[in-house]
């Protein structure tokens, strides 16, 4: 399973499908935000929490299909089923792998492109508690998602489709907490929800995708 981390974590970086792309879209989606709403700072500061976290959702949807789609090509998706590892422990390194080159990323930036929205200086610490504790749900998410698509052609689509429902969860509360803080109020409760969603998935989410992948590998 280190194996198999090490190896999605090496392929990443040098495709640049992962760390790059969904880290350039979310500095682009956030840098044309204030040029279509305009310069004022009030009316920034009131959506820079949506806007945060509905960007860096939108970067984990882009290399989502990736997830799988390579490995069922070139065949290695065969060699690891019939391996000793079990499909569980592949679907959970995917998922792992996902987030350590999309979401930790997004999580370190966040606070940089939170500056070009005017978020208020109380709220960067549940900006980042709840991208920290938020983006591994949402790698978790798609990889059961991509599990269920592995093999369409051009599934892009469907999976975007199968997986915003699945998101909204996570979007809601997230943007919550960071909006209650820059309100000062209590931004505790959201967090825990939040919390509690990514437990959710990561704790039943690898079945569910290992699940899916043998069916599709029949």
């Amino acid at each position: 399973m280190i194996g198999l981390l090490k190896r999605d974590l090496t392929l990443a970086i040098r495709a640049g499908g992962g760390f790059g792309l969904s880290l350039a879209f979310f500095l682009i989606f956030t840098t044309l935000v204030p040029f279509g709403v305009g310069p004022q700072t009030q009316i920034l500061a009131e959506i820079a929490p949506g806007i945060l976290w509905l960007g860096a959702l939108l970067a984990c949807l882009l290399s989502l299909d990736r997830i799988f789609q390579l490995d069922w090509e070139d065949g290695t998706l065969d060699l690891v089923a019939t391996s000793p590892v079990p499909l569980e422990g592949l679907a959970a390194m995917k998922a792992l792998a996902h987030w350590i080159t999309t979401g930790l990323p997004l999580v370190a930036a966040a606070p940089v492109l939170g500056l070009l929205l005017n978020l208020p200086g109380p709220a960067y610490p549940w900006l980042v508690a709840s991208l920290a504790l938020g983006t591994p749900a949402l790698s978790a998410i798609g990889t059961f998602g991509a599990a269920l698509t592995v093999g369409i052609k051009r599934g892009g689509l469907l999976l975007s489709l199968l997986v915003l429902p699945l998101y909204m969860p996570t979007l809601i509360f997230g943007a919550l907490c960071v909006s209650r803080a820059t309100e000062g109020q209590d931004a505790a409760t959201p967090l825990v929800l939040v919390a509690g969603i990514t437990a959710g998935s990561l704790a039943l989410l690898p079945f569910a995708a290992a699940a899916a992948l043998r069916v599709n590998l029949r």
